[in-house]
């Protein structure tokens, strides 16, 4: 058996693995690269191995990280299935046509006002690729071991993270290898905890927080002091946030902020079509999280929910304290884009950023105290408050990776350690090496490596 690391080795996005066996190929994950400039052109070129020799792909989850470059791939001649958790399935009919029709809305917005060194801009790909990709797409429900191609079996197993996200245990000519997926946190306030690992001979897992621990954070007080301090200024917040996941931890954070009168009684607006429908699939998936359906139902109402692209153009003529959740949540594009060019230069208005920041993209610059961003070809001034809400990632930290590591049943023969920026993938390895015992590696973007069966 082969395995690549075709995307998500040394950077936390791009993720694809694939594993060649007998002739067979299958690929894990088929994702976006985003952040520097230097990953998003590799969005562009030729695809490391030709897509029309895959016989399969199996995601871990929906995010683009993970299953934005799905369209790509069907465009460029692939034409086996897709197999996914029937939530990530519904998510994916979400995001990937929402990410083609940015995409489009992108390309035409930089040929109208010629923000683009390329006559004409075009594309990476278009909500009609995406369609068509969807159609590749075939459920597998979590614990159902199927052979989706000749001697490759798959499970998929619960791991937080967000609705429907799995690890996946692919037994391969008598081997046993296990992809972590994005794991999630035990103490998760939506989602319920990954499951333990069962044996596996080699295991392939994340480390996007492999080089530190989550702080106890008083989160929601910080939300509630930020929302309350820029709205005894006039101001208005405006909080980039992932439409999967995120968006709705913000919502419940602030339905609870309401309810408790932690907050002044300003007006919410979730400004994400793709958001706003998540609620609906929350409900049909209770058992993967642990809202009730009332708190469900809270999330839902606390804001006021914008789907045309008139009323999130209003948004930027308010002139009264209010919160805007907006897609996506490192800034990289979307509509709270255009919300922080018209928000960022003035000081009375927050910008809050929730959650983890990928290196070259505008929310780590924010991040990092810049103080101007390239924004559709201008250079944006921030003057606002910028504000980062610590306790608020999906992902694992160090130690928890580890003590997950620590529910298999044996040693694995060997470690893996992926999607994570070279210095926590290299505290991970450390860690693994000298608290478990195991053997592990960080692989290099391209690399193969050889697992004899």
């Amino acid at each position: 058996m082969k395995l690549s690391f075709l995307g998500a080795a040394g950077t936390v996005t791009g993720s694809k693995y694939l594993v060649e066996h007998e002739g067979r190929k299958l690929l894990v994950d088929c994702g976006l690269f985003q952040g520097y400039k230097q990953l998003r052109l590799m969005n562009w070129e030729a695809l490391p191995f030709e897509p029309r020799d895959v016989d399969a792909v199996v995601l871990t989850h929906s995010h683009l990280d993970h299953s934005g470059a799905l369209p790509l791939l069907v465009k460029r001649g692939f034409s086996g299935t897709v197999f996914a958790t029937p939530s990530a399935i519904e998510l994916c009919q979400l995001l990937l046509p929402d990410s083609g029709r940015i995409q489009e809305e992108d390309a035409e917005y930089a040929n109208r006002h010629q923000t683009s060194k390329h006559q004409p801009a075009m594309p990476l790909y278009t909500e009609e690729d995406a369609e068509r990709a969807l159609r590749r797409f075939e459920p597998l429900p979590f614990e159902q071991s199927r052979e989706v191609i000749p001697g490759i079996a798959v499970t998929l197993r619960p791991a937080g993270h967000i609705l429907g996200a799995a690890s996946i245990e692919l037994k391969v000519g008598g081997e046993t290898l296990l992809f972590s997926g994005d794991l999630g946190r035990p103490d998760d306030p939506i989602m319920r905890a990954p499951v333990d690992i069962c044996a596996a001979d080699h295991v392939v897992v994340e480390s996007t927080y492999g080089d530190r621990l989550h702080e106890a954070h008083a989160t929601e007080a910080v939300l509630a002091e930020t929302i309350t301090r820029t709205a005894s200024r006039g101001g208005i917040v405006v909080v980039p946030a992932f439409a999967v996941g995120r968006a709705q931890l913000l919502l419940y954070m602030l339905y609870r902020l309401k309810t408790r009168g932690a907050i002044p009684n300003l007006p919410v607006f979730l400004n994400s079509p793709m958001a706003i429908d998540m609620t609906e699939i929350y409900h049909r998936h209770r058992v993967e999280h642990r809202l009730s359906p009332e708190e469900c139902d809270g999330m839902c109402k606390v804001a006021k929910m914008v789907r045309t692209v008139e009323e999130s153009r209003a948004l930027n003529t308010l002139r009264y304290p209010a919160v805007i959740v907006s897609a996506s949540g490192m800034a990289t594009g979307g509509r709270v884009l255009h919300h922080l060019k018209t928000l960022a230069p003035e000081r009375r208005n927050t910008v809050v950023l929730a959650g983890y920041q990928a290196g070259g993209t505008r929310g780590a610059r924010l991040q990092n105290g810049e103080r101007s961003l390239r924004i559709h070809g201008e250079d944006v001034p921030v003057n606002a408050e910028v504000v980062s809400l610590q306790g608020l990632s999906a992902h694992a930290d160090a130690q928890q990776i580890v003590s997950w590591l620590g529910s298999a049943p044996k040693a694995p023969r060997g470690v893996f350690i992926t999607h994570g920026e070279p210095g926590p993938a290299d505290a991970l390895r450390q860690r693994i090496e000298r608290e478990l015992g195991w053997t592990a590696t960080v692989p290099s973007l391209g690399q193969t490596v050889e697992i004899p069966s």
